[in-house]
């Protein structure tokens, strides 16, 4: 993926975490979909504007550690 393809993708995935916020959605579902399209944009941010494309496993533990803490924070919104 290019710069330019990875630039494309952040403006689809904050349209689309837009449209979620004016959708007047809220709770527990809201959560679970912003934190998705969240975790999308801080995967292509590492990946290409920082370069860990280069570096696959440390792109990994980073994708991992992303994982861990969306998923932690999905449960807490899940459980609330």
């Amino acid at each position: 993926m290019t710069i330019t393809r990875a630039w494309m993708m952040l403006l689809v995935l904050s349209t689309a975490s837009t449209a979620l916020a004016a959708s007047g959605m809220h709770g527990a579902p809201f959560v679970v979909a912003v934190l998705a399209l969240a975790g999308a944009k801080a995967h292509i941010i590492l990946a290409r504007y920082l370069g860990l494309a280069a570096a696959p496993s440390i792109l990994a533990g980073f994708d991992l550690s992303l994982a861990v803490v969306l998923i932690l924070f999905m449960g807490l919104a899940l459980a609330a």
